[in-house]
């Protein structure tokens, strides 16, 4: 009998080990990846920007107001400064009695600038992301409906959160019993997958109008696998999203011209115009990256329009060599790989704009358009 118990104990253990193989070999996949990171990145080249500064930071971040989140401000003034933004963009959820936006984080606190906005749902159910400036973005694009929507400036073509509701809660208990502690922001953007669905409606959006694309963190610290007791203390949890790795993820870097303050209304007018870029930092430091077009009189930027003429050209230039896709009206125009800097001459009138990647098929960087007419 006890021989019998034995073997059951031996084969429950070994099929237990038997189990973990699967989150060790994605432990090994990670840190060959954080290695490739490393590697790349000490190649990186330091690039100068002429007439606009560059400023790092995130969008669509929950605190304690409005429900769904714990989050503190305390910990969200950190995180931004253990990432070191220079701006966080607050997007609380509504509330009937009290007004959240006039409440959260507004101004300079730890160094950082926060701008103060509310997460607003239509009764369609239509969700935006309503920001100081009378600057509209449509957040959850997936499930907008009404795209005719008069007065919207840009759309959120990325999105953590929505990301993270189709994470099996069981497998990342296990990635995270592994992998969290050496490789947090890897481990959780292992989840993460390419927006094709928003990349599509945007570029369709782009045919009738201008729209600036955005990378929202949805931020709410809420995102894991916990064991509470009746009273709802946690017995036993794993955090998969804190501020700090969140923060991480995805930022919008914008492009404010020299000269001008650097101050809500400055970002605000820098998003409206279309002058900044999605960058998934997690897979290398975006801040350089370079996207302009140029003919005989005319010298622009991302978000702007230029005419057609003899001798137009589009020029991109990354920090990092990377594999260079050239988008124009939604059609691929180009695909090369190992490019740092570049020149496409342009023949025809169009949008155009670029994805970038590094490693496999997720995108690095996503620019906003460039507009020849």
């Amino acid at each position: 009998m006890r021989s019998k118990k034995f073997v059951f104990g031996v084969v429950v253990l070994l099929l237990l080990l038997f189990s973990q193989v699967p989150f060790i070999y994605r432990r090994y996949k990670l840190r060959r990846l954080s290695h490739s990171i490393q590697q790349l990145n000490s190649q990186r080249t330091t690039l100068e920007r002429n007439g606009f500064t560059e400023h790092r930071g995130v969008i669509h971040v929950h605190s304690f107001l409005g429900g769904h989140s714990e989050g503190t401000f305390s910990e969200i003034i950190a995180a931004a400064q253990t990432n070191q933004l220079q701006f966080v963009i607050m997007t609380e959820h509504t509330e009937k009695d009290f007004d959240t936006a006039a409440m959260t984080l507004n101004g300079m606190h730890g160094g950082v600038l926060f701008i103060n906005g509310n997460e607003v749902s239509a009764e369609n159910g239509d969700r935006t992301l309503v920001l100081p400036g009378d600057v509209s973005v449509i957040a959850y694009p997936e499930e907008f409906k009404n795209w005719d929507t008069a007065g919207v400036d840009g759309v959120e073509v990325y999105n953590v959160y929505t990301n993270s509701k189709r994470i099996n809660k069981v497998v990342a208990f296990f990635d995270a019993l592994w992998s969290k502690r050496s490789y947090p922001e890897l481990m959780f953007a292992h989840y993460l997958e390419r927006p094709g669905e928003s990349l599509k409606k945007w570029d369709q959006a782009l045919t009738r109008s201008r729209l600036t694309a955005v990378g929202g963190n949805d931020a709410h610290a809420n995102i894991g696998v916990s064991l509470r007791d009746s009273s709802g203390n946690t017995l036993l949890g794993v955090e998969l999203d804190p501020y700090a790795v969140s923060f991480r993820l995805v930022r919008l870097h914008v492009l404010v011209e020299q000269g001008k303050a650097f101050d809500a209304a400055s970002v605000m007018e820098a998003v409206r115009a279309g002058h900044c870029y999605i960058g998934f930092d997690f897979l290398g430091e975006a801040t350089g990256f370079s996207f302009e077009a140029e003919n005989a009189g005319e010298r622009k930027i991302q978000g702007d329009e230029i005419s057609l003429s003899e001798g137009t050209k589009l020029r991109v230039q990354t920090p990092v060599p990377g594999r260079i896709v050239v988008v124009k009206d939604g059609a691929v125009r180009s695909d090369e790989s190992g490019i740092v800097l570049k020149e496409f001459p342009v023949t025809e009138k169009g949008v155009y704009l670029l994805v970038i990647y590094l490693f496999g098929q997720h995108p690095w960087i996503i620019s906003n358009p460039i507009y020849v007419r």
